[in-house]
Protein backbone atom coordinates (compact mmCIF):
# COMPACT_ATOMS: atom_id res chain seq x y z
CA UNK A 1 0.00 0.00 0.00
CA UNK A 2 1.68 3.59 -0.80
CA UNK A 3 1.39 6.04 1.87
CA UNK A 4 0.43 9.45 1.21
CA UNK A 5 1.09 12.72 3.13
CA UNK A 6 -1.89 15.00 4.04
CA UNK A 7 0.50 17.84 4.55
CA UNK A 8 -0.39 20.81 2.79
CA UNK A 9 1.19 24.69 2.68
CA UNK A 10 0.07 25.65 6.05
CA UNK A 11 2.28 22.39 7.67
CA UNK A 12 5.12 22.93 5.57
CA UNK A 13 5.79 26.27 5.49
CA UNK A 14 5.42 25.99 9.67
CA UNK A 15 7.91 23.31 9.28
CA UNK A 16 10.13 25.36 7.81
CA UNK A 17 10.49 28.12 9.84
CA UNK A 18 10.05 26.23 13.23
CA UNK A 19 12.96 24.17 12.18
CA UNK A 20 14.75 27.07 10.75
CA UNK A 21 14.26 29.14 14.17
CA UNK A 22 15.28 26.36 15.95
CA UNK A 23 18.31 25.74 14.31
CA UNK A 24 19.11 29.81 14.29
CA UNK A 25 18.80 29.91 17.77
CA UNK A 26 21.03 27.26 18.52
CA UNK A 27 23.63 28.61 16.89
CA UNK A 28 23.69 31.85 18.28
CA UNK A 29 26.60 30.51 20.55
CA UNK A 30 28.85 27.92 18.61
CA UNK A 31 32.53 26.52 19.39
CA UNK A 32 34.16 28.24 16.01
CA UNK A 33 32.19 30.39 13.63
CA UNK A 34 33.69 29.84 9.75
CA UNK A 35 33.10 32.21 7.56
CA UNK A 36 33.22 30.84 3.81
CA UNK A 37 32.03 28.02 2.75
CA UNK A 38 34.42 26.58 0.39
CA UNK A 39 36.83 23.64 0.28
CA UNK A 40 39.25 25.24 3.46
CA UNK A 41 35.59 26.13 5.61
CA UNK A 42 34.41 22.84 4.56
CA UNK A 43 37.24 20.78 5.78
CA UNK A 44 37.44 22.85 8.96
CA UNK A 45 34.21 22.54 9.70
CA UNK A 46 33.77 18.72 9.23
CA UNK A 47 37.08 18.03 11.40
CA UNK A 48 36.04 20.56 14.24
CA UNK A 49 32.81 18.74 14.53
CA UNK A 50 34.19 15.10 14.05
CA UNK A 51 35.72 16.09 17.37
CA UNK A 52 32.69 17.18 18.88
CA UNK A 53 33.12 21.16 18.56
CA UNK A 54 29.90 22.84 17.32
CA UNK A 55 30.45 24.63 14.49
CA UNK A 56 28.32 26.78 12.28
CA UNK A 57 29.19 27.81 8.25
CA UNK A 58 28.41 31.28 7.22
CA UNK A 59 28.32 31.39 3.21
CA UNK A 60 26.81 34.14 1.28
CA UNK A 61 25.75 32.19 -1.97
CA UNK A 62 22.80 30.01 -1.94
CA UNK A 63 25.08 26.61 -2.53
CA UNK A 64 28.45 25.83 -0.63
CA UNK A 65 31.69 24.51 -2.38
CA UNK A 66 33.20 27.75 -3.71
CA UNK A 67 35.45 27.05 -6.87
CA UNK A 68 35.30 23.22 -5.37
CA UNK A 69 32.52 23.14 -8.26
CA UNK A 70 33.65 24.51 -11.19
CA UNK A 71 37.52 24.00 -11.07
CA UNK A 72 39.38 26.35 -13.94
CA UNK A 73 37.98 28.57 -16.57
CA UNK A 74 34.56 27.54 -16.35
CA UNK A 75 35.43 23.68 -16.98
CA UNK A 76 34.26 21.46 -14.39
CA UNK A 77 37.11 19.29 -13.86
CA UNK A 78 40.01 20.35 -10.92
CA UNK A 79 42.83 18.92 -10.06
CA UNK A 80 44.79 17.88 -6.88
CA UNK A 81 48.55 17.61 -6.64
CA UNK A 82 50.21 15.10 -4.18
CA UNK A 83 49.81 14.75 -1.24
CA UNK A 84 46.14 15.57 -1.68
CA UNK A 85 45.35 12.20 -2.64
CA UNK A 86 45.46 11.14 0.84
CA UNK A 87 42.50 13.46 1.35
CA UNK A 88 40.43 12.15 -2.10
CA UNK A 89 41.13 9.13 -0.86
CA UNK A 90 39.66 9.59 2.71
CA UNK A 91 36.17 11.21 1.01
CA UNK A 92 35.76 8.76 -1.64
CA UNK A 93 36.18 10.99 -4.34
CA UNK A 94 36.96 8.92 -7.88
CA UNK A 95 40.18 10.93 -9.97
CA UNK A 96 42.59 10.38 -12.60
CA UNK A 97 45.84 10.19 -12.54
CA UNK A 98 47.33 12.43 -15.65
CA UNK A 99 51.01 13.35 -14.82
CA UNK A 100 53.47 12.72 -12.26
CA UNK A 101 51.73 13.68 -9.11
CA UNK A 102 48.98 15.21 -10.73
CA UNK A 103 45.26 14.22 -10.31
CA UNK A 104 41.64 15.35 -11.58
CA UNK A 105 38.16 14.74 -10.63
CA UNK A 106 35.16 16.08 -11.49
CA UNK A 107 34.60 19.25 -8.99
CA UNK A 108 30.71 18.48 -8.74
CA UNK A 109 31.30 15.01 -7.59
CA UNK A 110 34.44 16.12 -5.30
CA UNK A 111 32.54 18.65 -3.92
CA UNK A 112 29.48 16.91 -2.99
CA UNK A 113 31.73 14.18 -1.13
CA UNK A 114 32.94 16.88 0.80
CA UNK A 115 29.75 18.97 1.84
CA UNK A 116 28.20 15.59 2.46
CA UNK A 117 31.14 14.58 4.69
CA UNK A 118 30.38 18.06 6.82
CA UNK A 119 27.14 17.70 6.73
CA UNK A 120 27.61 13.79 7.97
CA UNK A 121 29.79 15.02 10.72
CA UNK A 122 27.19 17.94 11.87
CA UNK A 123 27.95 20.75 10.60
CA UNK A 124 25.29 23.57 10.18
CA UNK A 125 24.82 26.37 7.64
CA UNK A 126 23.48 29.63 6.82
CA UNK A 127 23.40 30.36 3.34
CA UNK A 128 22.77 33.88 1.74
CA UNK A 129 24.11 34.92 5.03
CA UNK A 130 27.01 37.54 4.15
CA UNK A 131 29.81 38.52 6.85
CA UNK A 132 29.07 42.47 7.62
CA UNK A 133 31.51 42.96 10.93
CA UNK A 134 33.26 41.09 13.73
CA UNK A 135 31.92 41.55 17.30
CA UNK A 136 35.43 42.56 19.55
CA UNK A 137 35.87 42.81 22.86
CA UNK A 138 37.54 45.04 25.01
CA UNK A 139 40.99 43.64 24.57
CA UNK A 140 40.49 43.85 20.97
CA UNK A 141 40.04 39.66 20.39
CA UNK A 142 37.66 37.98 18.24
CA UNK A 143 34.76 37.01 19.82
CA UNK A 144 31.93 36.78 17.28
CA UNK A 145 30.54 37.77 13.67
CA UNK A 146 27.83 40.19 12.53
CA UNK A 147 26.07 38.90 9.60
CA UNK A 148 23.00 40.16 7.60
CA UNK A 149 20.98 38.65 4.66
CA UNK A 150 22.98 38.46 1.68
CA UNK A 151 20.02 39.98 -0.75
CA UNK A 152 20.62 43.01 1.29
CA UNK A 153 23.11 44.06 -0.20
CA UNK A 154 21.32 44.37 -3.91
CA UNK A 155 19.00 46.26 -2.09
CA UNK A 156 18.56 50.69 -3.17
CA UNK A 157 20.53 52.35 -0.66
CA UNK A 158 17.46 54.59 0.38
CA UNK A 159 15.92 51.34 2.02
CA UNK A 160 18.52 48.97 3.16
CA UNK A 161 18.27 50.42 6.53
CA UNK A 162 18.44 46.43 7.95
CA UNK A 163 20.40 45.99 10.58
CA UNK A 164 22.33 43.39 11.03
CA UNK A 165 22.47 40.63 14.21
CA UNK A 166 25.38 39.25 16.25
CA UNK A 167 26.39 35.79 16.96
CA UNK A 168 29.12 35.00 19.42
CA UNK A 169 31.85 32.11 19.34
CA UNK A 170 34.87 31.39 20.80
CA UNK A 171 36.66 31.13 17.63
CA UNK A 172 36.35 32.75 13.93
CA UNK A 173 38.11 30.94 10.90
CA UNK A 174 38.16 33.04 7.63
CA UNK A 175 38.05 31.31 4.81
CA UNK A 176 36.62 33.59 2.50
CA UNK A 177 39.34 33.02 -0.29
CA UNK A 178 41.32 35.83 -1.77
CA UNK A 179 39.22 38.49 -0.40
CA UNK A 180 40.31 37.55 2.91
CA UNK A 181 36.79 39.43 4.31
CA UNK A 182 37.09 38.83 8.30
CA UNK A 183 41.23 39.92 8.11
CA UNK A 184 40.26 43.21 6.05
CA UNK A 185 37.70 44.30 8.33
CA UNK A 186 40.41 43.88 11.16
CA UNK A 187 42.99 45.82 8.92
CA UNK A 188 39.70 48.58 8.58
CA UNK A 189 40.47 48.86 12.16
CA UNK A 190 43.88 49.18 12.10
CA UNK A 191 44.63 45.94 14.17
CA UNK A 192 45.85 44.04 11.15
CA UNK A 193 48.47 45.07 7.70
CA UNK A 194 47.67 42.35 5.08
CA UNK A 195 50.02 42.25 1.86
CA UNK A 196 47.61 40.95 -0.36
CA UNK A 197 48.05 37.79 -2.66
CA UNK A 198 51.32 37.46 -5.38
CA UNK A 199 51.64 36.28 -8.55
CA UNK A 200 50.66 32.62 -9.47
CA UNK A 201 53.51 30.08 -9.04
CA UNK A 202 52.18 26.53 -7.80
CA UNK A 203 54.86 24.64 -6.72
CA UNK A 204 55.64 27.02 -3.77
CA UNK A 205 51.92 28.77 -3.07
CA UNK A 206 50.45 25.00 -1.86
CA UNK A 207 53.21 24.87 0.41
CA UNK A 208 52.89 28.44 1.92
CA UNK A 209 49.07 28.39 2.19
CA UNK A 210 49.74 25.39 4.36
CA UNK A 211 52.66 26.91 6.52
CA UNK A 212 50.99 30.02 7.19
CA UNK A 213 47.55 28.68 7.74
CA UNK A 214 46.81 29.48 11.80
CA UNK A 215 45.73 32.35 14.20
CA UNK A 216 46.61 36.18 12.85
CA UNK A 217 45.11 37.80 15.60
CA UNK A 218 43.48 36.30 18.96
CA UNK A 219 40.47 34.80 18.17
CA UNK A 220 40.91 34.46 13.99
CA UNK A 221 41.97 31.66 12.22
CA UNK A 222 43.24 32.29 8.33
CA UNK A 223 42.91 29.23 6.09
CA UNK A 224 42.94 28.36 2.47
CA UNK A 225 43.62 31.50 -0.50
CA UNK A 226 42.66 34.46 2.60
CA UNK A 227 45.77 33.22 3.93
CA UNK A 228 47.64 34.29 0.60
CA UNK A 229 45.61 37.47 0.89
CA UNK A 230 47.02 37.85 4.34
CA UNK A 231 51.02 37.51 3.67
CA UNK A 232 51.47 38.28 0.43
CA UNK A 233 51.85 34.73 -0.85
CA UNK A 234 52.23 33.41 -4.31
CA UNK A 235 48.34 32.17 -5.83
CA UNK A 236 47.76 28.82 -6.97
CA UNK A 237 44.82 28.86 -9.55
CA UNK A 238 42.80 26.15 -9.96
CA UNK A 239 44.21 22.88 -7.69
CA UNK A 240 42.85 22.63 -4.50
CA UNK A 241 45.07 19.99 -2.51
CA UNK A 242 46.21 22.72 -0.31
CA UNK A 243 43.08 24.19 0.08
CA UNK A 244 41.84 20.80 1.65
CA UNK A 245 45.38 20.23 3.64
CA UNK A 246 45.18 23.86 5.05
CA UNK A 247 41.56 23.63 6.28
CA UNK A 248 42.58 19.92 8.06
CA UNK A 249 45.27 22.64 9.47
CA UNK A 250 43.23 24.98 10.92
CA UNK A 251 40.98 22.64 12.42
CA UNK A 252 44.09 21.38 14.58
CA UNK A 253 44.62 24.67 15.27
CA UNK A 254 41.32 25.77 16.59
CA UNK A 255 41.32 22.76 18.99
CA UNK A 256 44.65 23.57 20.08
CA UNK A 257 43.18 26.77 21.37
CA UNK A 258 39.86 25.16 22.63
CA UNK A 259 41.58 23.44 24.65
Amino acid sequence: MIQKSVAGEKEITRAIISEFATQFREYVESDCIIIGAGPSGLMAGRDLTRAGKKVFIVERNNYLGGGFWMGGYLMNKLTIRLPGKRILDELGVPYKAVGEGLLVADGPHACSKLIAAACDAGVKFANLTSFDDLVLRSDNRVAGVVVNWTAVEAMPREITCVDPIGLETKIVIDATGHEAKVVKKLEQRGLIKTKGFGAMWVERSEDLIIEHTGEVHPGLVVTGMATATTYGLPRMGPTFGAMLASGERAAEIVLEKLR
